[in-house]
């Protein structure tokens, strides 16, 4: 009988992702994105050692099969797991394998790394530590592309002194996530991002330096901060 006409089954669907993971460049731009950080198509091709076609080929695959998902960021594309579910079986399979993952490593000056403004919100490394820790407690609830404030994110963004519903009636995104080019992970961007930024800024929590975007955070602002929306 012609394969090609039988319904699709869980071994075959199983013999189709032990597949696209065998191939050893494939294999190299999955483990290399278990760290939770994106990263372009350019670098992936580095990381695999293959040309940018070969890594374009693979990356389709990949995005096919279900492993990856594609976020676009201004000019840049950028490549990650497509679920928690794909890293776990990813990290089943090292243990078994018995081979350690790399860890990412940015480039980015440590200054900018930390804390700077991307636009007119937050970004970088406490940037990021904001956009999760309002995951944790329930405060941002994804709905599509974009977020929504759950009751107590409300309540707790008015008992700060954000006015939502004017963030929510401005003719731009309310809230989403924005990549952070030097962390990989996703910071607070819209109009929510904006005016959290804007209110660590008349707390002095944070300050801008001149002629640049990095911000400066004093140990304690940055708790504070942090505290602010839900950190220790």
């Amino acid at each position: 009988m012609d394969d090609s006409h039988r319904a699709p089954t869980a071994d075959m669907g199983l013999a189709q992702l032990a597949g696209a993971i065998a191939e050893p460049a494939r294999a190299r731009m999955l483990c290399s994105l278990l760290d939770g950080h994106a990263r372009t198509a350019t670098e992936l091709a580095a990381l695999a050692d293959v040309g940018a076609s070969t890594a374009s080929a693979h990356l389709s695959r990949l995005r096919e099969d279900g492993l990856l998902s594609m976020v676009a960021q201004g000019k840049h594309r950028y490549f990650r797991l497509a679920s928690a579910d794909v890293g776990q079986a990813l990290e089943a399979l090292l243990v078994v394998a018995g081979v350690p993952r790399q860890p990412f490593s940015p480039t980015t000056p440590d200054r900018l790394r930390h804390a700077r403004t991307c636009y007119d919100h937050m970004a970088g490394t406490v940037a990021v530590a904001v956009h999760d820790q309002l995951h944790a407690q329930g405060w941002l609830l994804a709905d599509g592309d974009d977020y929504q404030l759950s009751a107590a994110g409300a309540a707790g963004m008015a008992a700060l002194g954000i006015d939502v519903p004017q963030l929510q009636r401005q003719r731009r995104r309310f809230a989403c996530a924005c990549l952070d080019w030097s962390e990989r992970r996703a910071h607070l961007g819209g109009a929510l991002g904006a005016a959290i930024l804007q209110l660590a800024l008349r707390q002095r929590w944070a300050e801008r330096e001149l002629d640049s975007r990095a911000l400066r955070l004093a140990p304690e602002g940055e708790r504070r901060l942090l505290a602010a929306f839900g950190g220790r």
